[in-house]
This record gives structure tokens, C-alpha cells and sequence, in this order.
């Protein structure tokens, strides 16, 4: 469980096969910020741009971490595989840690695709066209994850190709993320907000009318 509260900028130093056929994945080196990996241990789980990976191997000396990804996980996110593009990591929640965003998970519900990336006054105007399955889960205020990092969308516009969200990027998002590197057409991984899904569970499921406030369903 993550909440989308960047903790560190690695870079991915290293991509490796882990196999000679398009069923194997791929064994990634990822650079970190110095003393980052301090209380990291084999087996925890780090998010990098959003998806949650596990860390196969630590090395000190250089800083940097490994995590095997699957072929399928490969195919389901973006910008994993690129040496030297730098990414958004965020170690696990801890029980006794804020939730300064929201509720993540780190797995990716699919992949958006920038369509403008501009300086406006101090801030920045980040609009990301998403599938048109992840329509029903953006609203106005709402919350959604972007390559990890927890934001609020400002405005939603329903297109043909799919919904365009916009949002505002501030100094410091700009400054402490790797979201800096954006530009229009490149690819972002998108996690929609956790309590949206259990919304449209709630009210969608056939045969499970809710009860009236006060009452519980036997």
C-alpha cells in the first residue's frame, strides 16, 4: 500500500533479460538518491512510477536496487524498461505513516498519454488523455495517480479517443518528482482512486440493493 507521496528520484540504470523469448521479463537496476536504501531489506516492496515491484537484490555501494518484472507487467505499464529514464519511487506505507495523499496501491489500471505539458505563471498544466475504461473513475477534485504520484484533477473532458483530465503541477511536484521530464506523447502509467471502484461496486452489483442508512443486510 503506497499514497502517492513521492519519497525519492531513482534512475533506472540497468535493463536486464531474463530470458531470450517475449514470455520473459526483465531484471531492472534502479540508481537511488543517496542513504535512500538505508532501511530498505530484501523482499520490501518499492513503487517505481506507480507499480509496485519487490527488491530481488540491494547493492550499497552503488546505491541501487533490483526487481524482476514479468513480460505481462512489462505490457500493462510504461517507461519500465528504458535505461536512464528517471522514475518516481515511493517505499511501502507503514502503519504508522501519513496518508498525505491517497489510498495507492500500485497497480496500474492503465496507460495514459500526454497531450500538453506547459508552464502557466508559477505552475505547470499537465493534460493526460486516459482510456476510455477509466472514464467513470475521474471527477472534478477527484484524485488520480500518475506515474506514483498522487494529484488532483481540475477539470475532465470526454472525447472520442478518451477523457482528457488537466492538472495543475506546483514548484514543488515539479521539483521533487520525475514528473519534470513529461512531455505531449509520451506515455504515463494512471491508477485510478481505490474508493471509486468500490463506489461502483457498491451501486452497480446486480441482486444487492443497498439498505436504508441505519440498516445492515442479513
Amino acid at each position: 500500500m503506497f499514497t502517492g507521496i513521492i519519497t525519492g528520484v531513482g534512475r533506472i540504470f540497468k535493463v536486464s533479460d531474463l530470458g531470450d523469448t517475449p514470455n520473459h521479463g526483465k531484471r531492472l537496476t534502479v540508481r537511488t538518491p543517496f542513504g535512500y536504501l538505508d532501511d530498505v531489506i530484501l523482499g520490501d516492496s518499492i513503487a517505481i512510477n506507480g507499480a509496485c515491484m519487490t527488491v530481488t537484490s540491494i547493492e550499497p555501494e552503488s546505491g541501487g536496487f533490483t526487481v524482476d518484472i514479468s513480460a505481462e507487467s512489462l505490457d500493462k505499464t510504461a517507461g519500465l524498461n528504458l535505461p536512464e529514464t528517471l522514475v518516481n519511487l515511493e517505499k511501502a506505507l507503514r502503519a504508522s505513516d501519513r496518508l498525505g495523499g491517497h489510498i495507492v496501491s500500485g497497480h496500474v489500471d492503465g496507460i495514459g498519454h500526454v497531450t500538453y505539458f506547459a508552464s502557466v505563471g508559477e505552475s505547470w498544466d499537465l493534460r493526460i488523455v486516459a482510456p476510455r475504461s477509466l472514464a467513470r473513475y475521474l471527477a472534478y477534485k477527484g484524485s488520480i495517480t500518475v506515474n506514483g504520484v498522487s494529484l488532483t484533477v481540475n477539470q475532465v473532458v470526454d472525447g472520442a479517443d478518451g477523457p482528457e483530465f488537466h492538472i495543475n503541477l506546483i514548484p514543488h511536484t515539479i521539483e521533487h518528482t520525475a514528473l519534470k521530464t513529461l512531455a505531449a506523447g509520451l506515455k504515463v502509467n494512471l491508477e485510478v482512486d481505490t474508493v471509486a471502484r468500490y463506489v461502483e461496486r457498491m451501486v452497480t452489483v446486480a441482486g444487492y440493493p443497498l439498505p436504508p442508512m441505519g440498516e445492515t443486510i442479513a
